[in-house]
């Protein structure tokens, strides 16, 4: 899946070489049940590497989201801004993660995940904290723009960082825990806040000011833990500054080395050093068979910045107070977290990525066209249902697409620029969405639904499009490969 080296660049096959035969099936891991050594130490990873990095997304999603309920809080009405200028904020804010989503991952592969994902967890933590001190326009703008150039790199880094430990077939349900970590932060966000902004005049400081007080605070107290508790690489398993809660002997360290390679025939492991030239970039780019990923992913995820920014202010339109508003706000993101562990697990189970993905994005456009529609004609408590079940359905299939790409990588590096690619794919979308809940569409946004459920729609289409291009690849390659012979050809994970 991934591979890093401690010196000196990877050697590998070309990742667009179709010559090179590998099993296209999803496995598991080709390791039985009686190999103790390995699940044990595959335990150890568990509850190591995938519960500190998640913890990092959940502090991360905490920072960037936790604007929604300062805006309840009167925060835009004490610093002098107006929606417009909001979303200006937000939008500068994903554009700075696109800048350097690229750059930060090529980073990582450099100096490894203990030094690079510590720190950047660390910084952008400290950007958090400071937005105490926001007075003004300006100000605001300038924090969102900084917070969004610290983050970049944190999701495609933890992602790449989780491929170095586990199999093909072990990684798409990691990576859906992972992002739990985002979307288990989207749920508890409001839920926090509507405690911590009660803190309001204490200290002379008002409610926004606390909640970004506390919440960057804890961040940086997270990026102290993966300072001394997150791992390197299967092959220097050790943290950077202790020996670990959970430390792995070279017993565990060959059982991990031994499973990945014996899983992915040719696949190096390590995770420190790896060197990706800009041609090989440029070349992961130019690989216009995975475009559709990119698209439909831009596509569907923009839909998700109004959701976070706007539902607790939604919510306070519906006549409940601000406490009540937060508190009701996180119920549709703790249910997402069941929509998707249940598509993450129908994915695994039946090995169909892509149409994993699409009945999960047809049922939240299902949602949206349900909500837009009903939304004028029922009450109060109903509207909310509408507004929670448009949440819970937001991201179901998010988790799934991003194994679904990683699957149909070779090259370990490809693998890298890929996961990147797709986060600035769904960054930038994110970035557009900021504008789809206008000022003049106030307080129920009809035509911001109308806009959401356009690009759904356009989502879908692309990933029915991104399914049929790999159908039609592995077909003709099968083809040729019957006619010619040879060694089995490579082929995509439809």
């Amino acid at each position: 899946m991934t591979a890093y080296r401690e010196k000196g660049v990877l050697q590998s096959t070309s990742p667009h070489d179709d010559s090179r035969s590998i099993d296209v099936e999803n496995l598991e891991s080709s390791e039985s049940e009686t190999d103790v050594p390995g699940l044990k130490a595959r335990r150890k990873i568990d509850f190591s590497v995938l519960p500190l990095l998640f913890l990092g997304l959940l502090v991360f999603q905490l920072d960037r989201m936790n604007l929604a309920s300062a805006l309840t809080d009167g925060f835009a009405k004490e610093i002098h801004i107006n929606q417009h200028t909001v979303n200006l904020g937000n939008q500068l804010m994903f554009l700075g993660i696109v800048v350097l989503e690229i750059p930060s991952n090529m980073i990582l592969q450099r100096i490894g995940p203990r030094k690079w994902m510590s720190a950047q967890v660390f910084i952008f933590g400290f950007v958090a904290t400071m937005q105490v001190f926001i007075q003004n326009r300006t100000g605001f703008l300038v924090a969102r723009a900084v917070l969004g150039l610290s983050e970049a790199g944190y999701i495609p880094g933890a992602i790449y960082t989780l491929s170095s430990w586990y199999t093909k077939g072990e990684l798409a349900k990691r990576v859906s825990l992972f992002f739990f970590g985002m979307f288990g932060g989207n749920a508890i966000s409001p839920l926090l806040a509507s405690g911590i902004l009660k803190l309001g005049g204490r200290g002379g400081l008002k409610g926004w000011q606390w909640l970004f007080l506390i919440e960057g605070i804890f961040t940086m107290t997270v990026s102290l833990l993966l300072l001394f508790l997150l791992p390197g690489s299967p092959d220097n398993p050790r943290p950077l500054l202790s020996a670990g809660l959970i430390r792995f002997s070279p017993t565990d360290r060959d059982a991990i080395i031994h499973r990945i390679e014996k899983a992915d025939p040719g696949r190096k492991h390590g995770a420190q050093g790896l060197q990706i030239p800009l041609s090989l970039v440029w070349k992961t780019v130019k690989h216009y068979r995975r475009w559709a990923h990119f698209l439909s992913t831009f596509t569907v995820f923009s839909t998700w910045t109004p959701l976070i920014t706007y539902t607790p202010t939604i919510i306070m339109a519906l006549g409940f107070d601000r406490t009540k508003a937060n508190a009701l706000a996180c119920v549709g993101g703790f249910i997402a977290l069941g929509v998707v562990f249940f598509f993450g697990w129908v994915s695994d189970r039946t090995n169909k990525r892509g149409l994993t993905v699409i009945a999960a994005q047809i049922c939240y456009l299902s949602g949206l066209i349900v909500a837009r529609s009903a939304h004028p004609h029922v009450g109060k408590w109903s509207r909310w249902g509408l507004w929670t079940s448009v949440n819970a359905l937001a991201i179901g299939y998010h988790p799934v697409h991003n194994s679904w790409l990683q699957l149909n990588c070779k090259d370990p590096r490809e693998r890298s620029i890929s996961i990147a690619m797709w986060v600035m794919s769904a960054i930038s979308g994110m970035m557009v969405g900021t504008q789809y809940f206008r000022p003049d569409d106030l307080p129920f946004y009809s035509k911001g639904l109308r806009t959401m459920i356009v690009m759904v729609a356009t989502g879908i289409t692309l990933a029915i499009v991104q399914e049929v291009v790999y159908l039609r690849y592995n077909n003709k390659a099968l083809q040729k490969h019957k006619a010619e012979g040879g060694k089995k050809p490579w082929l995509y994970v439809p």
